[in-house]
Parts: structure tokens; C-alpha cells; sequence
């Protein structure tokens, strides 16, 4: 996922993306911890995803307050 991609959402989208994304991390740690996956680099991946999302609404958040 591109920051480019991120910034074209809305904040509604942006905010389910980052649901959907956080329930895929959780599902991929207890696979993992089960069996191990075959790349287990997704789960970091994943990872930045969510720090990805999150930069992009602290930054809107920031913009709107000014």
C-alpha cells in the first residue's frame, strides 16, 4: 500500500482500511503461532501498513487544526 494510494481516501476509508487491516495482523499472529507461515515477513508488512494508515489520519488531523 502507497502513501499516494492513502491520501486519495476518505477519512471513512481510511478508518475502515485500518480496521480491516488491524483484524488481518491478529488472524496472521495466531496462524503463525499455530503453524508457521510461509512468509512471515506479510505480519510485518502488515505492520506498516497500520503505522502507514495511521500517519496519514494524524496528518489530516494536524491539517484540519490548523
Amino acid at each position: 500500500m502507497k502513501k499516494e494510494s492513502l491520501r486519495d481516501l476518505s477519512v471513512a476509508d481510511l478508518n475502515e482500511r485500518l480496521e480491516q487491516t488491524r483484524e488481518k495482523l491478529v488472524k496472521m499472529n495466531l496462524n503463525h503461532a499455530a503453524s508457521p507461515l510461509e512468509n512471515p515477513n506479510l505480519i510485518r508488512a502488515t505492520r506498516k501498513d497500520i503505522a502507514r494508515i495511521l500517519t496519514e489520519l494524524r496528518r489530516r488531523e494536524i491539517e484540519q487544526s490548523k
